[in-house]
């Protein structure tokens, strides 16, 4: 349909590997943030976006990557999802030197922090995010790992964020994006209409 087989079969000989190489293994190790994908068993997507100091997702070796996941909003969709479908993508992109993304595709299984400890040493909690104590870690199984090509990233600077407190920006609060006036609007409405009817 959209003729591009031969150059996908010609990628897929060239950079598609079923495991991290070294080069790809130091990559996630500078990382400090990454993209989740998730889908529940109906195909339902999600996506969903986690950060840390450098090193907060750990290469466990050449075949393993995990990640901690620490209290949220609980709604735990990539959790959710992981337990009724265990296939997830990771993809890393460094938008800061070297213009590159990595896509880790894989199987995902969930365990508690204190397994993470004793099996995989994984304790030191300034590396995963520092004040943050990780409740669970996810193991990921790599099966594909590829890169994600410079061509349309975009050269991003880091800013302190007190820097932009102090710029005046409206704060990321619970309401950004305004649902709760959305939400209001919709009871009056269906109220309004109740009394007419």
């Amino acid at each position: 349909m959209f003729a591009t087989r031969d150059r996908a079969e010609r990628f897929y000989e060239r950079q598609v590997v079923d495991r991290l190489t070294p080069h790809m293994r130091d990559f996630v190790a500078r990382q400090e943030m990454v993209f989740v994908g998730t889908a529940d068993a109906a195909g339902n997507c999600d996506t969903s976006f986690r950060a840390g100091p450098p090193g907060f997702v750990r290469v466990v070796d050449d075949t393993r990557v995990m990640y901690p996941e620490f209290r949220g909003n609980g709604v735990l969709a990539s959790l959710g999802n992981i337990m009724e479908n265990a296939h997830l993508s990771l993809l890393f992109v460094d938008f800061f030197d070297d213009l590159v993304g990595l896509h880790i595709n894989g199987s995902a299984t969930i365990t508690t922090a204190y397994d993470a400890a004793r099996r995989y040493g994984l304790v030191d909690e300034d590396r995963t995010a520092p004040g943050r104590r990780a409740e669970r870690w996810v193991m990921v199984e790599v099966e594909e790992a590829y890169i994600h090509c410079s061509k349309h990233i975009p050269l991003l600077t880091k800013q302190d964020r007190r820097e932009r407190r102090s710029e005046g920006r409206r704060p990321a609060g619970d309401d950004y994006f305004g649902v709760g006036q959305v939400k209001v609007a919709g009871r009056e409405r269906e109220e309004a209409g109740k009394s007419v009817g």
